[in-house]
């Protein structure tokens, strides 16, 4: 198993600090997805459909987008969502939830307050950050019963995994996080294998 991805990409963290809090065996490889798309590996030219990371090869086979990636391997280890039917598609709502959310804005805001806007982004920021406050309201309260995780307490899922790919990223996206979603955020620190994406995907 290979993973390709770079520490700028909030989806490939997601899906490599999965890798590692799992203890799934896997390589890794850097991609450096500020230069022109044809020069990278040819290895990666060949496997990601969509020119990004993250790339998964397993078994021969590539696997592309970070949540698909991610049902793709709860599912392959039967763990972390992939017990039953029930819970994969509790974390399968979650992970489309995300990708149409927090997944959608917090990029955009990040690269904003990092000088990487153009005039449209600009025009798009106040609606990018109500975009925000209304989603991190969402997450908010769901935590506000007290669970752990966001399937439960007992463990963290995919869905966790997911979610946290650039919430990880808030303070350089200059949003606040509310109390609820701060301490869900301090749990998965705390678990062995973590490391924040500049340190997980750097280049060694």
């Amino acid at each position: 198993m290979k993973l390709f991805g770079h520490p700028d990409s909030g989806h490939a963290f997601k899906v490599r600090l999965f890798l590692q809090v799992a203890g799934i065996n896997h390589d890794y490889e850097y991609v450096d997805i500020h230069q022109p798309r044809e020069q990278r590996s040819a290895e990666f030219r060949e496997h990601a459909r969509y020119g990004e990371v993250p790339l998964l090869i397993d078994g021969g086979k590539a696997y592309v987008q970070s949540n698909a990636i991610l049902l793709y391997l709860c599912q392959q280890f039967g763990r972390w969502g992939g017990e039953d039917a029930d819970t994969f598609n509790a974390c399968a709502e979650w992970l489309l939830w995300e990708a149409n959310k927090t997944g959608l804005c917090l990029p955009q805001l990040r690269s904003f307050h990092k000088g990487d806007a153009d005039a449209a982004l600009e025009a798009a920021i106040p609606w990018l950050k109500a975009r925000y406050e209304h989603d991190i309201n969402v997450l908010e309260a769901e935590f506000s019963d007290g669970r752990e995780w966001i399937i439960g307490s007992q463990a963290p899922s995919i869905a966790d995994f997911s979610l946290c790919g650039y919430l990880v990223f808030a303070d350089e996206a200059q949003v606040a996080v509310p109390a609820n979603v701060s301490a869900w955020l301090d749990r998965l620190t705390r678990l062995e294998g973590w490391q924040h994406p500049y340190q997980l995907l750097a280049t060694d």
